[in-house]
Order: C-alpha cells, then sequence, then structure tokens
C-alpha cells in the first residue's frame, strides 16, 4: 500500500490532534463539518479540501483510504456506518457508540463491507500501564482478586457552554465523555464485568448537563474479582487523579497520576517493573486537560495494520466492550 490517504468528520478540537499525526503518518485530502468555517480553517491549515457535509465529501472523494470520526459521541454510529458503506476505513474517537446496539451495527457493516473498524484507546500505550499489562498476562500478580478505579476530575458550566457537551443524546454521560478510557483499561487489563451495582447525583451540575457528575459503583468480574469505581467531574477547580490499584494474591500496583500516567506503588513477589519511559503529555485544552496524548501511537499502529505489518492495538470489539461494560452501569444508576 502507497501512503495512505485520510479524511476527518468534525473539526472541533479533537481533530487538531488528528490532522497533525494525520500529517506525520500519510496525507489529509479532505475535512467536513457543518460549520463550514470549522472545515475550511482546518483545510487551510493542512491543505486539503472543505466541505459542510459528509454526504458531499463521501461523494466527491472515493479514493480516501480510512475517515477519521471526530464528530459527537452521539453521532459516532451513523458517520461511521456511512463512511463504511462508502467503502472507506474507518478510526473512530471514543466512544465508539453510546449504546452497545449501534457498536454491533457498526462492527456489523464494517465486517460485510471488509473494511477496518479502528477505535481510539490511546491509554493503553501509557508506559505504565503497558507494563503492568504485560505483568499480569505474564502471571506476576497471580489471580487477581480486586481492583479500585478513581476518576476524579474537574469539568466547570465554561466547559459545557455552548456545546453538544452535556446532551444525553449527543454526549452519552459522564463515563462516555470522561472516562470512557479508564473503563476500557479495567476491561483490557483485568477483564469483563458481570455486573454492576451503584449510585450517583448531579451535584453541581443542575441545569447545565442531562445526567450524572459523580458516581459510586461495585462492580463483579467473569473472573471472580470484584471492584470499584469511585468518579466525578466535581473535583476543586482542576483534575486530581486518575487511578487504578489492582490487587492479586503475588502482588499489588496502583497506577496514579492525574491520567493513569504514573506507577506510584508496587510490591509484586519476586518481581519489579523498572525503566519505565516517561510517556507522552496529557491532552492539554486550555482550563482543563484530558487523557494522555497518545493519538501519534494510534496512527502509527493504524498506518502498520492497513500495510500488514502490524496486529492492532485496539479493535472495534473492544470498544464495543467498553460500552457494553457503560451501558450495563447506567441500566443501574439511572
Amino acid at each position: 500500500m502507497s501512503k495512505i490517504t485520510f479524511g476527518i468528520v468534525g473539526c472541533g478540537r479533537i481533530a487538531q490532534r488528528h490532522a497533525k499525526h494525520i500529517a506525520d503518518n500519510g496525507d489529509l485530502i479532505a475535512v467536513c463539518d457543518i460549520d463550514f468555517n470549522k472545515a475550511k480553517q482546518l483545510a487551510e491549515e493542512y491543505g486539503c479540501k472543505a466541505y459542510a457535509s459528509l454526504e458531499e465529501m463521501l461523494a466527491s472523494e472515493s479514493q480516501i483510504d480510512l475517515m477519521s470520526i471526530c464528530s459527537p459521541n452521539g453521532l459516532h454510529a451513523a458517520h461511521s456506518i456511512s463512511c463504511l458503506n462508502a467503502d472507506h476505513h474507518v478510526l473512530c474517537e471514543k466512544p465508539l457508540a453510546i449504546n452497545s446496539y449501534d457498536c454491533g451495527e457498526m462492527i456489523k457493516c464494517a465486517e460485510k463491507k471488509n473494511k477496518r473498524l479502528f477505535v481510539i484507546k490511546q491509554n493503553r500505550f501509557n508506559p505504565p500501564v503497558e507494563a503492568v499489562k504485560k505483568a499480569i498476562d505474564e502471571g506476576r500478580l497471580g489471580t487477581i482478586q480486586s481492583v479500585q478505579l478513581s476518576c476524579f476530575w474537574n469539568r466547570n458550566e465554561d466547559y459545557y457552554a455552548n456545546s453538544w457537551k452535556g446532551s444525553i443524546d449527543l454526549d452519552g454521560g459522564t463515563l462516555y465523555t470522561q472516562f470512557s478510557h479508564f473503563i476500557d483499561l479495567l476491561y483490557w487489563i483485568v477483564g469483563d464485568v458481570k455486573s454492576a451495582k451503584g449510585f450517583s447525583r448531579n451535584f453541581a451540575h443542575k441545569g447545565i448537563i442531562e445526567f450524572e457528575d459523580a458516581g459510586v459503583i461495585a462492580l463483579e468480574f467473569h473472573s471472580g474479582a470484584i471492584g470499584t469505581i469511585n468518579y466525578t467531574v466535581n473535583s476543586h477547580n482542576k483534575n486530581m487523579e486518575g487511578s487504578l490499584t489492582i490487587f492479586g494474591d503475588k502482588g499489588t500496583v496502583k497506577i496514579g497520576g492525574q491520567y493513569l500516567n504514573e506507577l506510584e506503588y508496587q510490591n509484586i513477589e519476586g518481581f519489579e517493573i523498572t525503566n519505565l519511559a516517561g510517556g507522552n503529555s496529557a491532552n492539554n485544552y486550555g482550563n482543563y486537560s484530558g487523557s494522555m496524548s497518545n493519538h501519534d501511537l494510534v496512527y502509527q499502529n493504524l498506518v502498520e495494520v492497513l500495510k500488514g505489518d502490524s496486529s492492532i492495538s485496539a479493535s472495534a470489539f473492544d470498544g464495543l466492550k467498553s460500552v457494553e461494560i457503560i451501558d450495563k452501569i447506567y441500566q443501574e444508576i439511572r
């Protein structure tokens, strides 16, 4: 395969990051957004074509290899399916969709059209996350007994102003927009969730968002392990912590920092994790920060997969499993 060609659907803030890494890994041919000024501005920066609708771009740019979906969460399924049906591979931002049914329809469409459906799960590339996953796969921690996931971030009123964020139809909920990467790591490292129980509240965002801003969840995994999720976007003034603590019968580890970017604790029988790389910085959005900025590694893997030189880092099935777990939680707490 020669140099891979890309299009971007949705030209909001995250599209800027995609465009940068596309430029490093292929050719950006076209972008689209219903706010044509946003599309035009991004197109001018990267020397490509701008369109005011996805339909227009699909009709005009059949040569594009892959479409990067950077639209609101609630539009991921429709936009991805349209691109797959037009014979493009798709890379979809998290979450894959905001319900399990839509994820299934996306996967079925990709299979039918024999196209790749990639999903953004960039926190899998965080150095301490990779190291702990490897240690667990090697049996270093023994049988995993329990886990604790803590997600303590800040999202103030300004974050939601004049935005699709906060809408149940386009955002989906705090676990989808803020913490789906963390749920993915629970699944990837510990395994699938059998059942969930919990409570949620909207303490500080009444009239601002249509769902919870804090929750406490108890989980039972199919493996027999148990766990908890304690999450909020009400940490005072700024993000506090994103951490995952894992208790096995041969070891205990805690991945912490604000973004699961630091190995804060380890005590493993006859083994020690050493020589961790520094990793990338967090996504900086001005007044707030997001998860670790590993989109460069996602794009490198994507190109290698399409050229037949690597296995996929996160599949559409992985994206579905994250959504299934969040679905289980929301069915319980809503």
